[in-house]
């Protein structure tokens, strides 16, 4: 095990570290709590990811501000009540009206819906288990499980179970690196021009194959 760190200069003014350094705060004066709220909000609101998320939870613990099982068990109660809330949005509404919902907005289409509920039905519960470990697919997996009305408490268990695995090796991952993290941190924020970049070309290139795939699919009927 690493030495605790007691300082990490994760804000070297750009976005990234602003982010990261309002994140440690709030877990270093939360504890688990903090870390829980995060990611539950990272489950509805995704801007910033858990592969960022949980390796901070486990840099704060290795400060000294939390325990380590306390950041893992937080993070994991905060996976759940995320994946519990688009479960229950999905159930409650039904999938005629989220595919609607899909197709009107921009970055989405029904066909996104119809391939999750697809994933679902080929490989039934098994895939809120693994989907749980899989970037974007731990949030959007939620959807297809409460169309299908799949057991609460089934869908509680797999969640559970498929989260602490994705939120400890994180964790983990962010103790066990302590101050090299603060340094991979200021090293994203140099690079996050270089991201923002990237990530509008592949906005605009998305939006426009969306856009053609609609114009073509209205044409047809």
């Amino acid at each position: 095990m690493t030495l605790p760190v007691t300082s990490c200069p994760v804000d070297s003014g750009g976005f990234i570290g602003a982010i990261s350094q309002w994140l440690v705060g709030l877990m270093s004066t939360l504890g688990g709590f903090g870390a829980g709220f995060a990611v539950f909000l990272e489950n509805l609101f995704p801007p910033i990811p858990s592969e960022v998320i949980l390796p901070l939870a486990g840099l704060t613990a290795a400060q000294g501000h939390m325990g380590l099982a306390e950041a893992i068990i937080g993070a994991t109660c905060g996976s759940v009540a995320g994946a519990l809330a688009l479960y229950g949005i999905a159930r409650a509404v039904g999938a005629d009206r989220i595919r609607r919902l899909f197709d009107r907005m921009p970055l989405t289409d029904a066909s996104d819906i119809d391939k999750a509920n697809e994933w679902f039905a080929r490989y039934g519960s098994i895939s809120i288990l693994v989907g749980r470990v899989i970037p974007v697919v731990r949030s959007l997996i939620s959807i297809p499980a409460g169309i299908a009305k799949t057991s609460p408490l089934r869908f509680t268990l797999l969640t559970a179970i498929g989260s602490s695995v994705w939120n400890t090796f994180l964790v983990m991952a962010g103790y066990l690196l302590g101050g090299q993290w603060c340094g991979i941190l200021t090293i994203l924020d140099r690079l996050e021009y270089v991201v923002i970049v990237a990530a509008v070309v592949f906005v605009v290139w998305y939006v426009a194959r969306k856009l053609r795939t609609r114009r073509g699919r209205h044409a047809r009927k």
